[in-house]
């Protein structure tokens, strides 16, 4: 397959990192078609199953077969480990854990056999920041996944997921919470979707620090 004219589901397009991803992949002559909540060319809401499944089956009637799923979508809360609450910790698995696992579940039974999935994680998997217990759960369990996943997809489906550092775009919005850690373009980690889902490797996590 041509890497150039591959069609690529895009969920969350509209934050840093998606609007980066977005514009890595239109460069490189894929057609994307971009998914979220607003403001996208499909609604979704990734953490309703009902939605995901309306999502695939309005992206097949307009463009048909997609030969990739990438997400830059995921939401968890920051908050001390003596203050959160159980539905803190079940929010987070599923704004981002439970919600990308749906997307490459549900996407097995619609994807041809060469598609791809290229999922979300963080540095937080494996450096452990104050207030940051729930991310570094969430991303560890994407991780692993992804992992386990790779080895079950039918055909020659293909997953791997984006785990990167924080970007220097967001510092502002960080504040001190990143202190001492290098920071990197978000540019950097779009072209590590483009690694994954123009090349061959499956059940790899791109590290991007």
């Amino acid at each position: 397959m041509n890497a150039k004219t591959q069609k690529v589901l895009l969920i969350g397009a509209h934050g840093t990192l998606g609007r980066a991803v977005h514009t890595a992949l239109r460069d490189r002559g894929h057609q994307v078609v971009t998914a979220s909540r607003k403001g996208a060319d499909v609604h979704v809401d990734i953490t309703d199953p009902d939605s995901v499944r309306a999502m695939y089956e309005q992206v097949a009637q307009r463009v048909g077969d997609i030969d990739a799923v990438a997400c830059a979508a995921g939401s968890v809360p920051w908050r001390p480990l003596a203050e959160l609450s159980t539905d803190d910790i079940r929010g987070g698995l599923e704004g981002k854990a439970v919600s990308q696992i749906e997307l490459v579940r549900q996407g097995a039974g619609h994807l041809p056999a060469h598609a791809s999935y290229t999922l979300v994680t963080g540095i937080l998997a494996r450096e452990p920041l104050l207030t940051g217990s729930v991310a570094a759960l969430v991303n560890g369990a994407v991780e692993a996944f992804v992992r386990a996943a790779a080895i079950e997809l039918p055909g020659r489906q293909r997953i791997n997921a984006v785990s990167p550092t924080v970007f220097e775009e967001s510092l502002d919005a960080y504040g001190d919470t990143f202190a001492g850690f290098d920071a990197v373009p978000v540019a950097r980690a779009a072209n590590a979707y483009v690694k994954s889902v123009e090349g061959h490797r499956t059940g790899q996590i791109f590290l991007v620090e």
